[in-house]
Order: structure tokens, then sequence, then C-alpha cells
């Protein structure tokens, strides 16, 4: 080829950052390099046995399918080469120029220059190929798709800085080749040794043979003078070639269990646990399950990539088969590997066949129960688990009616019984210390912890001590509209409708709020008069103690806290006004009952009324008066 099809292009914006960051040694193990481009070959191999089963012919001349591994100490450089798919030049461009994944640009953001963190973060995006520029200053790539003509192979080159060149190349056989050109600091990475430690370390269990060259045994003469070596290399399988899942849980060890994790996950950091199951009878399947330490970029976004990886008796069908698990739990890791789905398995397939529901069904349960053995056993573990990943779990009642209880027994929440800002309270937990008498479940909804803790309308419950649970995540009241019940509890929004503790109020309560509210009609129509385009309704409260009133929501409106969500995504939202409840035996209350200037007793009733806004954590029509009418009390007091 001549220079002239020599191109010269700049990587991603996103791409160039990263490397910077890679070439100065954000990885405190460099080793890690290595098992992700041997994960990066095991990949190409499987989806050349996928494309294989529809077209025979790519895998004709080329042997087993395998990963080879080459080291020259002397030119100092480490080549990883499969005869996998391989790949086209515009395939090229885009996997090694850019980064391919979603949550790029927020990824960058979160760097905050330390390096041990930006590690973690690193390893929490994962980043495959560029691991590369860890241990070397120079790397290039040579590759060809399978099925394509000699002649259209292609050499990819970079140095890790602004730009990389490619360019068209004869290569003779499929796959990809990379070579490393390992940074003087790095030498030990082509010492043979090393190497094969470090496969069997990280990639001992990939089902695809991982070869290197073995040097024979010196002999010896009877003088034990070692003899020349006339034997050449042969090649010898450094792993074990034998699929994790396919093994007996007795004979694998923790730590193969982490690195096969680390292994299909490109992710960093050791799972917080996993399930591995194998299921005879009617369906006959593998299952490894693993729920990450840490939450991707990508998590709120239903539309990323997300499944288990598929086999096939064995043989790789895909990367992300979605179908065998729900939404709710998409932030689950693993392979399934069935002998009961055809080979020539599609998307379309899968949809449509009552294996795949069967299976659903089956792995939904064994992750619950995982969570829930986890949440039982290991509490610390499950505060991290539900930190990360709680609000997904919370998407679970509205999608999977079957599996509602067992979803909400998973789930945690912060109540008046919490100490600090933890979200640590078990719904079973709040049911086994509810008042005799009490036959609900409550709960106060806020835009925050703060908010709720202070919120007025747990005045009366923490008089009588009720536990309320205080609900702050943006899903938590569309979840609550999908929960409905927990053992046979109803929940209800103490700042929605009329309160009505049942029980929990005696009689000599309930005679006494009556009357209060008869005494006070009076107040109550003047207050009416007043407010009667800002409210529905005026009437005197049974939820206060120390507030002189507050907001409430018509039992069938739509919340605060989903009302903003819908307002802050655009969505039109439904026309409502709050109920007003004033609590007659507050001063402030009393003082307004008595005051006969109609113009000041209706600037005093706004003025409530803003603030009874402004504790449930909502915002002002207009600031600006009630500033004014505030300024203009304060002076009429300092008179």
């Amino acid at each position: 080829m001549t220079e002239a099809t020599k191109e010269t292009l700049g990587f991603q914006t996103e791409a160039k950052q990263l490397l910077q960051l890679m070439i100065h040694s954000l990885y405190s193990n460099r080793e890690i390099f290595l098992r992700e481009l041997i994960s990066n070959a095991s990949d190409a191999a499987d989806k050349l046995r996928f494309e294989s089963l529809k077209n025979s012919a790519l895998l004709d001349g080329e042997g087993e399918i395998q990963i080879r591994i080459d080291h020259d100490s002397e030119a100092n450089t480490i080549t990883i080469s499969d005869n996998g798919i391989g790949m086209t030049k515009d395939e090229v461009i885009t996997n090694l120029g850019t980064i391919a994944k979603s949550g790029t640009a927020d990824f960058i953001s979160k760097l905050s220059g330390d390096e041990s963190k930006d590690s973690q973060l690193i390893g929490q995006f994962g980043v495959g190929f560029y691991s590369a520029f860890i241990v070397a200053d120079k790397v290039d790539v040579y590759s060809r798709r399978a099925g394509s003509d000699v002649s259209e192979g292609v050499h990819w080159e970079s140095t890790g800085e602004a730009d990389f060149s490619i360019e068209t190349v004869e290569k003779a056989g499929r796959g990809t080749q990379i070579v490393l050109h390992l940074k003087d600091d790095a030498k030990e990475f082509s010492e043979d040794a090393r190497i094969r430690n470090i496969i069997k370390k990280y990639s001992d269990h990939i089902a695809i043979p991982v070869v290197m060259k073995s040097q024979p045994m010196p002999e010896y003469d009877e003088e034990g003078n070692a003899k020349e070596v006339t034997a050449e290399p042969v090649d010898e399988v450094v792993n074990n070639a034998t699929a994790l899942w396919t093994r007996s849980r007795s004979d694998i060890s923790d730590e193969e269990y982490n690195e096969f994790y680390k292994l299909i996950s490109h992710d960093f950091q050791e799972p917080l646990k996993w399930s591995h199951n194998r299921v005879e009878g009617k369906l006959e399947y593998n299952s490894l399950l693993y729920v990450p330490a840490k939450a991707p970029f990508d998590m709120y976004n239903r539309d990323a990539d997300r499944g288990l990886k598929l086999y096939v008796q064995r043989t790789f069908i895909m990367d992300e088969a979605e179908q065998f698990l729900p939404m709710y739990l998409r932030f689950i890791k693993g392979v399934v590997d069935s002998n009961d789905l055809s080979l020539n398995v599609s998307r379309e397939i899968l949809q449509q066949d009552p294996a795949v529901d069967s299976m659903k069904s089956a792995l939904t349960k064994r992750v619950l129960d995982m969570l829930a053995k986890m949440a039982k056993n290991d509490e610390e573990a499950y505060a991290k688990f539900w930190l990360e990943f709680g609000q997904v779990l919370k998407e679970g009642p509205a999608e999977d009616f079957n599996n509602r209880d067992k979803i909400a027994k998973l789930f945690r929440f912060s109540t008046t019984a919490s100490e600090g800002t933890a979200q640590d309270q078990s719904l079973e937990g709040y049911v086994e210390r509810m008042k005799e008498g009490q036959n609900k479940v409550y709960y106060v909804a806020a835009e925050n912890l703060v908010t709720a803790k202070n919120s007025p309308h747990l005045e009366v419950f923490r008089k009588k001590g009720i536990e309320v649970l205080l609900l702050t995540d943006r899903v938590d009241e569309w979840l609550m509209g999908h929960l409905m019940e927990f053992d046979s509890k109803q929940f209800e929004d103490v700042g929605k409708g009329s309160l009505d503790l049942g029980e929990l109020d005696t009689e000599e309560e309930k005679k006494a709020a009556d009357e209060l509210a008869t005494a006070n009609e009076g107040l109550v129509e003047r207050i009416k008069a007043v407010m009667a385009e800002q409210v529905e309704e005026v009437r005197v409260t049974n939820r206060l103690t120390d507030s002189p009133a507050c907001l409430v929501v018509g039992q069938g409106d739509m919340g605060a806290q989903m009302r903003r969500l819908l307002e802050q995504a655009g969505q039109a939202v439904p026309e409502s006004k709050p109920i007003f409840e004033v609590n007659p035996e507050h001063p402030l209350v009393a003082k307004l009952d008595v005051e006969q200037d109609e113009d000041r007793f209706a600037e005093l009733t706004a003025i409530l009324f803003d603030q009874a806004q402004l504790a449930e954590g909502g915002s002002l029509e207009d600031p600006a008066a009630y500033v004014r009418r505030l300024n203009k009390l304060l002076l009429e007091l300092s008179k």
C-alpha cells in the first residue's frame, strides 16, 4: 500500500480525555489490561460462532477458534491475537476511535482529579481496549472481518495522544491482532512467567483456549551439562478453557467467581453477591447471576443495553438478552446457558418461546430470593445495594404484579424512627412496630428528607407515637400508586384527603374535634371568602398540634411530589386546588379569629397560606407579595 492510503483521524473528545487518564496510570493494578484484551478477544470468538450458525463458511480454513498470546522480551512487546469475527475499517474507526457507550459525558464530568477515586469510576464505566495504554506507549491493531477478502485487512496505530492512523492492508487470517509496544516501566509484561500468571488469575475460566508457545525443557548429559535444545516450541493451552457456569459450585472458588464477573461486566470492582444454579427437569439450563457493587452511569436510561449473556448448548447467542429478566432488574449481570432453545434463536423467536417465559419467571424469583437472603444475612452489603439500586427496584410493583409482595419486602425507607439520613427500615419492620388498633401504613412524600421530617402533617403522629414513612425519592409517589398495600395494610398519604386515624383516636378525641370544628365555623367561612380563588376547601384540622395551618391534597388529586416531577419533565399537569386546614388552637389563628379589620384579616390569612406552602417544600406563585405582606406585619409589630 502507498502512504497516500493512510489516514490520520482524531479521537472522540471523551476518548481523548480518557486516554490521557490511562496514560497517567490511573489504574493501581496495571495487569488488568491483559484481562480486558482477552475478554474482548473472547467476545469476538463468541460473535463468530453465532454468525457461523447462519453462514458456516465463516469458519473455513482457520482451524480451532482460539486466542494466542506472544511476547518478545527483546523488542519489549506483547501480542494478543484471535481468529474471531474481526472488524472492517469502519468498525475499527467506530470501536477504537470512540467510546461507544451511553453516559460518556456524565462519566467525564464526574472525574475529580483524585487518581484513586477516578480509577474506581473508570472501572465502573468499563473501557476495554483503552486499558492497553496503561502499559503501552504505542499500540498497533491488525484486523480483518470474517468472510472478507485478504486485501481488506485494516491496520490501526496510535500512541494514545490526539489522533490515530488507519490504513488498508493485506491480512492472511480473519480476526484481530493487537501489538502492544510496552513502556520502559512495563517490561515485566513481556516475560513468559508473568503473562501466564495473569492469564491463570483472570482468564482461566473463559470457554476459549488461550494459547502460548511453550519452550521445551532443557536436557542434561551424565555430567550435568545442558544439552543444546533442538526441539521447536509447541503450543500450550494456558487456561482451563471450560465455561465456569458449567462447573460444579463446589469446584469454584470465590476468587474465580469474582474474576468471571469482572470479565463479563468489564467492572473493576467485585460484585456484592452472586447465585449459581443448575436447573434440570422440564427445562434444563445453567445460570450465573451477579449483583454489582456500583450502578452504571446509564442505569436510569431504560433504553440502554441490558440483559444476560445468552448461550444455547454452550454456543454464544447474544450479549444482552433482555428477555430473561424484567426491566426493574436490569442491573443484574450474568450468564444463562440453555439446552431447550433453538441454536438459530433470534430476538423475535425468544419473545415467542414459552420456554423463555418459564426461564424468566424462574430467574426473576432467583434474583429476588438472592436479594432477600442478602438483606437478611448481610445488612451492610444490602445497605450498599439499596443505595445504588433501590430506586430501580421500586419500579417493580408496577411491572411485576405476581412478585409484588416479594419486591415490597426488599424495600427500605427512612421513617420517623430512623436515625440520620439512612433508608434502613423495612415494611415488615414497620408492621411489627405498628400501634395497637393501627390498620394502615402511613407515609408522607416530600422533595427531600429535611422537608419530610419537618412536615406539619407529622405533628399528630408524633404526639401519638405513630411511625410514618418518609418518602423522598422521585419515584416514591408513583410507587405508592401501584403498591397500594402491604401485609393487608393499606398505605395512606398523611397529606391527602381527610385524616382518619380510626381506633388510634379515642372517642373523647373525636368528640373534641367535632366540637372544635363546630365552634369555628364562622372563622372557616371568613377564610373561605378570602381564599375562594386559591383553595378548594377550608376546614379545621385534626393533623396539627404546633403549626397554625397546612395544605392538604384532595383524595383523588395528584400529590405535590408527582406534580413537581411531571412539571419538571414538561408534562401536562391536571388542574387542582389544595385544601386549607387551620388549627384554631394555635395563637396566630386565635388572633386571626378576633381580627375585625377585614383587609388586615385577608393579609394575615394570605401569610398563613403562603407559609403552609413553604412548609410543604412548595414554591410561591408570588414570592414578592409574600415578602411585602410579611414586612408590613413586622413593621406593625415594631411600633
